[in-house]
């Protein structure tokens, strides 16, 4: 096709494609899939070559939030039955640290829940990420703790943060449709406070919630235009309790388009698969591979993923590796451009592939039913509408996830039952 030569070329490039070639990717055929996956493949290899990158959840404090996301199974008024508890010491997050880097994971991403830190948040962070880099030489350190205030993101950087997440999630024009309790300006300054103080910015989205193809490249341009390191592509997990749980309107065959059009607007930028993944990509997310760059390793901060073991035999399967220690993520022109910040302790030849990178999510990024890196919550119970009112974008609900009546299907979420805050072994 001319549309995919065009967006190749233009990916090697690093030259930016229209709003129109974007959503024509979005709007391409069945017949058509497998060829935007080479095309977007080969503008993912040209930056990051067949390299993944690992990267390892720990929720701090888990539940009881202020804010009123709908996607979010933490949200104040939240009828999902998670784990809910209050900040994990520095001693049991550096243990549940531990786990993920054991299975390979060069970034562990701190998330908690709530509409953004007090300074005595902001404190007790610094102690866990010092406790975690104590223990583990070279690791990155993402945090992800909602709405930052003045200083707070230097003072997180001096204590060693490496990242910070801060999902922008949906579009602007229809952001007041999924969060009432802050707005989108709020977010967007968030990530800029974190690129002032020297952090690697890392803002994503979340899918599925019933956008439209617009929407969908409205906030992929915005994110664009803020230049995150990372960018962490979430995929609506339906909680039963949340406003959102009937929302089933994603198929493996649109993430996977959702996913290329995100490459080729970001081209040189760390893509991140995010929560949701397995739920929705299901047997396809070996396939994902040749559009994302990096991926978490297994559960979430509220949901189960798929075994860590597994998301090792599927990299190895699919023909990638598990991206070293000692590796930039980034390309070189990224790497140096944040003068020597995380995930850059080489620089390789050519292209060059580092980190710095969720929450988005910067390690997290991931929205566990939904939401990601907070703020997340609810101040009430109205109902929230699908954003921009159409569940689907006009695609219907897919058969497998639906029961004979034709009810959507809610067995498909597991919630995470083990790892932080538990005392059972996590799934790492």
């Amino acid at each position: 096709m001319d549309l995919l030569n065009t967006l190749v070329d233009k990916g090697l490039r690093r030259e930016l494609p229209t709003r129109e070639e974007a959503l024509a990717v979005l709007a391409t055929s069945e017949d058509e899939l497998l060829d935007v996956v080479a095309a977007a493949g080969k503008v993912r290899r040209q930056w990051f070559g067949r390299r993944v990158k690992l990267n390892y959840l720990v929720n701090l404090k888990s539940g009881l939030c202020p804010e009123d996301c709908s996607y979010c199974s933490q949200r104040l008024g939240s009828k999902a039955g998670i784990l809910k508890y209050t900040w994990l010491k520095p001693d049991e997050a550096s243990r549940a640290a531990a786990a993920g880097v054991a299975g390979g994971a060069k970034r562990v991403c701190l998330v908690a829940s709530g509409r953004g830190p007090t300074d005595r948040d902001v404190d007790r962070v610094s102690k866990t990420i010092e406790a975690i880099k104590e223990e583990n030489e070279g690791i990155e350190v993402c945090a992800c703790l909602g709405l930052l205030s003045d200083g707070q993101a230097d003072r997180l950087r001096s204590a060693g943060a490496d990242a910070y997440n801060h999902n922008l999630n949906t579009s602007e024009e229809t952001y007041g449709a999924i969060t009432t309790t802050h707005t989108y300006a709020d977010r967007v300054e968030t990530v800029q406070q974190a690129q002032a103080a020297g952090l690697s910015a890392c803002s994503g989205l979340i899918a599925g919630m019933g956008e439209s193809d617009k929407d969908l490249v409205d906030v992929v341009f915005a994110l664009r235009d803020l230049d995150p390191d990372s960018v962490p592509v979430n995929f609506l997990i339906p909680f039963e309790g949340t406003p959102l749980a009937k929302e089933w309107n994603l198929t493996p065959q649109r993430c996977l388009r959702i996913l290329a059009m995100v490459r080729f607007v970001c081209p040189d930028v760390e893509v991140r698969l995010a929560g949701g993944r397995e739920v929705h990509l299901r047997s396809m997310q070996p396939l994902a591979l040749h559009l994302v760059n990096s991926i978490f390793l297994g559960d979430y901060l509220t949901s189960e993923g798929q075994a860590g073991q597994t998301d090792l035999d599927m990299i190895a399967d699919a023909g990638f590796e598990v991206e070293g220690a000692g590796t930039t993520t980034l390309p070189r022109h990224r790497a140096d451009a944040l003068g020597g910040g995380c995930g850059t302790q080489d620089t390789t030849a050519g292209a060059g592939c580092g980190s710095h990178d969720d929450a988005g999510a910067a390690g997290c990024g991931s929205h566990e039913g939904g939401g990601g890196c907070g703020p997340c919550g609810d101040h009430g119970e109205q109902e929230q509408q699908p954003v921009g009112g159409v569940a689907g974008a006009g695609e219907s609900v897919p058969a497998s996830r639906t029961d004979a009546a034709g009810a959507a299907r809610t067995d498909l979420v597991a919630v995470r039952r083990r790892g932080a805050g538990t005392d059972l072994a996590p799934n790492a």
